[in-house]
């Protein structure tokens, strides 16, 4: 076997080495607290791993797949902010964990054409923080992988746009040789958080591809079905909620059928229970999170029946204290509760502020503390339409107000990245170019 490329400590750097491979919401953010705090001043080594260059903010790939927002506009890259936080980042696929030995395995990297950049390598660690983030569960649905999108990725959201224009050209293009009659049917599985929102954004984005001259598809119709297998959509916040999302949905025209589970998918249709034949071109999932499949059982550590990283109230996880795990890859049970804490974006914010209090604690030898999440409530987009959601666990809210906070969760998430002024800074520039660009990615 050929012999792995490995990241050892040097003499030049002896300081404990923290390594945390996923740059999402909760891995980013740890680092850049982490490199601030502890990097800046050399009294430890920051390492951030992930598989892609650039990190965009997960609860915007809805807006992204429906071409509203500019991905390539709102990125970040990986080595620039790095440089920036004083810490070190490597682009790599995590594929093996020895703790005998304290490293992770990297992939072999490939370009495009699938040639090898770099042979496959490791890493070596003194802390490891795993937070690799989740990936859509299909519950093994026959069709679903082959047929649908799912909407966890950067990747898959710009996939979801390419294509979603693409019917729109073929349309126009149709047009020019036989003027008809266009439909587009498109059909989101899962009425979560992620299906709702992403309902709304492509409504809003239909009317906005007729404002700009395609219009060979009008946006009536653009039938957009939206399927829940539970008795009501967004089944994770209140009735009062899930009523008011549902009614402004059916306003706009979607079509939301609940109780109606999902049995198989082909190129054409969504079939459910009872005989329900739904007619699909475009298909996206959105019903279920798992972590990777690659976690289970890794480097022999606890994981659950989804593939997460069982951890302690310390978030260590529970048969190695050096490797912690966070975010949508970690099932942590608080004492008391039934159900873990659910895998959503503040959270990964929480455990994130918490880590970079409790590994700081753990180079001094301290006590790391007990996480403990705080639910501040949950909000909704519905594209230009509204927002709903609650907040403090039981306060409803909706309308501009709401609007106003789910945008500032976004912010909040940039000032944790790049600080107040930078996010002013940024906040600005938004304001100005709104007016001068298109609404809409039209390429």
């Amino acid at each position: 076997m050929e012999k792995l490329m490995s990241t050892e400590k040097t003499q030049t750097s002896n300081l404990h080495r923290i390594v945390i491979v996923g740059g999402g919401a909760g891995g980013l953010e740890l680092a850049t607290r982490l490199g601030n705090q502890l990097g800046k001043h050399q009294h430890a080594e920051i390492i951030l791993v992930d598989a892609a260059l650039t990190h965009i903010w997960k609860p915007l790939l809805h807006e992204v797949a429906a071409g509203t927002l500019n991905s390539y506009e709102d990125e970040l890259n990986y080595f620039a902010h790095a440089s920036q936080h004083h810490f070190e980042f490597f682009l790599g696929r995590l594929t093996d964990l020895d703790r005998a030995s304290k490293k992770i395995v990297l992939g072999a990297l490939k370009d495009e054409d699938g040639k090898e950049v770099a042979p496959e390598r490791c890493i070596a660690y003194d802390t490891l923080v795993l937070a690799i983030g989740s990936t859509s569960n299909d519950f093994g649905t026959p069709g679903a992988k082959e047929h649908c999108i799912f909407l966890d990725s950067r990747p898959q959201a710009d996939r979801f746009q390419r294509e979603f224009l693409s019917l729109y050209l073929e349309a126009q293009a149709r047009n020019l040789i036989e003027p008809h009659e266009n439909t587009l049917n498109i059909a989101i599985i899962g009425a979560g958080a992620t299906g709702v929102e992403l309902a709304a954004e492509l409504h809003h984005a239909a009317n906005q591809f007729s404002k700009y001259g395609l219009n060979s598809i009008d946006p009536k119709d653009v039938k957009i079905s939206l399927i829940e297998a539970a008795p009501r959509i967004l089944p994770a916040l209140s009735e009062r909620v899930s009523e008011g999302a549902e009614k402004e949905l059916q306003k706009i025209g979607v079509n939301v059928l609940k109780n109606c589970r999902v049995t198989h998918i082909d190129a054409h249709k969504v079939y459910c229970e009872g005989d329900i034949q739904i007619p699909a071109t475009l298909k996206v999932w959105s019903a279920g999170i798992k972590a990777p499949d690659f976690l289970k059982n890794i480097g022999g550590l606890e994981t659950n029946r989804i593939n997460q990283l069982v951890v302690k109230p310390s978030l260590q996880t529970t048969l190695d204290d050096d490797i912690f795990a966070m975010g949508d890859c970690a099932c942590y049970i608080p004492t008391g509760a039934e159900r873990p804490v659910p895998p959503r974006a503040q959270v990964a914010n929480q455990e994130a502020i918490f880590l970079a209090k409790a590994l700081a604690h753990r180079l001094q030898n301290k006590p790391l503390g007990t996480f403990e999440f705080k639910d501040k409530g949950s909000l909704v987009s519905l594209s230009n339409q509204s927002t709903v959601g609650n907040i403090l666990g039981n306060i409803n809210v909706e309308g501009l107000f709401a609007r106003m906070m789910y945008v500032s969760l976004y912010r909040f998430h940039q000032v944790a990245l790049h600080g107040v002024f930078k996010t002013s800074l940024m906040i600005i520039k938004d304001l100005l170019s709104k007016g001068s660009s298109p609404q809409l990615k039209l390429h």
